[in-house]
């Protein structure tokens, strides 16, 4: 937190760079990632979005409620207490972030109206601009 912060918001929270994001960006497959790094929300957020683009919703609904849950397990293990800035800017968040967004468009496409609502507030509170970097409004 900066000098100048407002004392009451917690810090930012920054995941550590996620190893599985080279072998993805090396052009492995995502199946194959996600297998050997299951703890990898970049992985299942790639096979999430994979899925959607493919009209397969309910196996993105489980590949990003996969990389949503792993994420959350990341973020709190690096003190995020439930809540606070989790910056879009920062790649290694992107993972949680973009598991995130393919949840939304899941629950979306299966009419899921509570959880809709409720990502779309996790995404908004986490990083005001992350919404429209996902493409989801």
């Amino acid at each position: 937190m900066s000098l100048h912060g407002n004392l009451l918001e917690p810090d930012d929270t920054r995941l550590p760079v996620d190893p599985a994001a080279a072998d993805l960006t090396a052009g492995r497959d995502p199946s194959e990632v996600a297998a050997g790094s299951p703890s990898s929300s970049i992985a299942w957020a790639v096979l999430a979005e994979r899925a959607l683009d493919a009209d397969e919703t309910v196996a993105a609904y489980a590949y990003a409620r996969t990389g949503y849950h792993r994420g959350l397990d990341q973020l709190r293990r690096n003190g995020w207490k439930g809540f606070g800035p989790v910056p879009w800017s920062h790649e290694p968040n992107q993972g949680f972030l973009r598991s995130c967004g393919a949840l939304l468009r899941a629950a979306t496409a299966i009419g899921e109206a509570p959880e809709v609502e409720r990502l779309r507030t996790l995404i908004d509170d986490s990083d005001p601009e992350a919404l429209a970097a996902l493409g989801v409004s």
